[in-house]
């Protein structure tokens, strides 16, 4: 009789499966190969046909998640056209939506510790994501006068880092840190907030 798990059409896609429900479950160096092996249903060497180690498998977890983070950013960014302002705001709020729906791949991507440029192809995909805000950041600042406009790479890392401090904080249950307010509030606020610093939209807005 065959071993349980071959039946599975891909392995690979199966392990990595196995991984992010792990992940989601315990932390990105919570689980061991064997653990994603078994959840997978097969045995701890049919691994190593397809992943060197853990942190392979937690690489391709994340370059995957960047895929979908990437497909859902520029979504959003075309959802938002013809307005500048809409489809910057909307990729922030993409953010928030992806940390959500996609749990395991967004801790395999900013938790886990595996650098972006582990592989060419993970490298390539997260430069693929961060373009869609920098654009973004490109559009929407054109109505700033070139003397006072940010560069565009900077523009985003802020409305970045903010999107990623409102999902750490408030929108994945942390102990301890409840806000009176709903996470997509406090974004929308906080990019309210920024963009009226910069005279992109009216104070009184």
């Amino acid at each position: 009789m065959p071993k349980r798990g071959y039946h599975h059409g891909n392995l690979r896609q199966a392990l990595v499966e196995a991984a992010l429900s792990l992940i989601e479950a315990k932390g990105p160096t919570g689980f061991t190969l064997s653990e994603a092996a078994k959840t997978a249903g097969v045995t701890p060497a049919a691994v190593y046909r397809h992943f060197e180690g853990r942190e392979d498998l937690i690489a391709e977890a994340a370059r995957q998640g960047y895929e979908i983070f990437a497909d859902l950013m520029q979504f959003a960014f075309d959802k938002g056209q013809p307005s500048a302002l809409a489809s910057f705001e909307a990729t922030g709020r993409a953010y928030l939506a992806f940390a959500r729906k996609y749990p395991g791949h967004y801790i395999a991507m900013f938790e886990s510790g595996i650098s972006v440029n582990r592989t060419p192809e993970l490298a390539a995909v997260a430069t693929r994501a961060r373009g869609v805000m920098e654009h973004a950041a490109a559009e929407l600042s054109k109505h700033i006068p070139p003397e006072k406009r940010p560069p565009a790479s900077m523009f985003s890392a802020h409305v970045w880092a903010m999107s990623h401090g409102v999902v750490e904080l408030y929108a994945r249950n942390s102990p301890g840190t409840q806000s009176p307010f709903a996470p997509e509030d406090l974004l929308e606020s906080g990019i309210g907030v920024y963009l009226r610093g910069l005279g992109l939209i009216d104070a009184d807005k």
